[in-house]
């Protein structure tokens, strides 16, 4: 199987989400997995668990982070908690260090943090965790978000005068 050219097409469920602005057909044959966020893996570093508990919830009620997930998921918490790891040490020492020699150098972390920012774009790029990523999805309201006035006034409990 080759790789097919041109930009990586975007999850069913996120074009719903976003009201499916091309209006394209959707891929009615998708395969749609249940919408129940996998486990946290046991074998990730806690930082990257604190994440997880974090966001999945979110992700599972939007539909759009399901168990067959487990592994793209897992990726991106890693990659956060590397990445909070790399900070916070720039954070306590800063970003540059004088060597043996008297010569001024950049600390790995600096690259380090880089690379799992990248890492951690990608993944938020597929999952809906960036503010780009968030403002092209429509979501439904749900009763607990409803204004209870526009309840009201929909379900025939405001009068007119």
């Amino acid at each position: 199987m080759m790789a097919q050219a041109g930009r990586k097409p975007k999850p069913t469920a996120i074009k719903r989400l976003e009201g499916n602005p091309g209006k394209r057909k959707l891929n009615d044959q998708e395969p749609t997995p249940a919408k129940k966020a996998p486990k946290c893996p046991i074998w990730l570093e806690v930082e990257a668990k604190k994440e997880w508990r974090r966001t999945a919830r979110q992700l599972e009620e939007l539909g759009i982070l399901t168990e067959v997930d487990m592994a793209a998921f897992a990726g991106y918490c890693q990659a956060y908690a590397r990445w909070k790891e790399a900070e916070e040490f720039i954070s306590r020492h800063g970003t540059i260090v004088k060597t043996p020699s008297g010569y001024w150098q950049q600390v790995p972390q600096v690259s380090i943090a880089q690379t799992y920012l990248k890492i951690m774009h990608k993944f938020c790029e597929q999952f809906g965790l960036t503010p780009s990523a968030r403002s092209r999805i429509i979501a439904e309201k749900t009763s607990e978000n409803d204004d209870p006035m526009e309840l009201m006034l929909i379900q025939g409990g405001g009068r007119s005068v």
